[in-house]
């Protein structure tokens, strides 16, 4: 018979687990978290406003203005006035904006996939199905 799984240790492993993975993933990282989550929300939704974007990434306008502010200045991206309100600008990505991010994904990844190589093909394909709960978890 199967004992029962109590889901508060198994919350308490994964937080654990998960931040362990994160705090990794991040020293990957070759510009600060908040830029990458900034250019990858632009990559993946597009051009959007900054207060849309710190909405978005639960931080506050002027947090996000600051992040816009320093990509701006690397060419990793460029504002624009919104068509549709002036008083708007809309902030999208450059062409070396997508180079970065697309390098950065990369080496980020490359690391992850490496890791996931030295796994056998059975926990490969278990690791697979967990992905699936793990997004189902995240949005919840």
């Amino acid at each position: 018979m199967p004992t029962k799984t109590d889901p508060a240790l198994v919350a308490s492993e994964l937080r654990v687990v998960l931040g362990r993975l994160v705090r990794r993933l991040r020293a990957e990282h070759r510009f600060p978290l908040s830029h990458g989550m900034a250019l990858g929300r632009l990559d993946r939704e597009g051009v959007q406003s900054v207060s849309d974007l710190a909405h978005a990434e639960g931080v506050r306008p002027q947090s996000m203005a600051q992040t816009v502010n320093d990509l701006e200045a690397d060419g990793l991206v460029e504002r624009r006035p919104d068509p549709d309100d002036r008083r708007r600008a809309l902030v999208e990505l450059t062409e070396r904006g997508r180079l970065a991010l697309a390098a950065e994904r990369q080496r980020r990844e490359g690391w992850l996939a490496e890791a996931i190589t030295t796994l056998s093909p059975e926990e490969q394909a278990l690791l697979d199905r967990t992905v699936g709960l793990l997004r189902r978890l995240a949005a919840s």
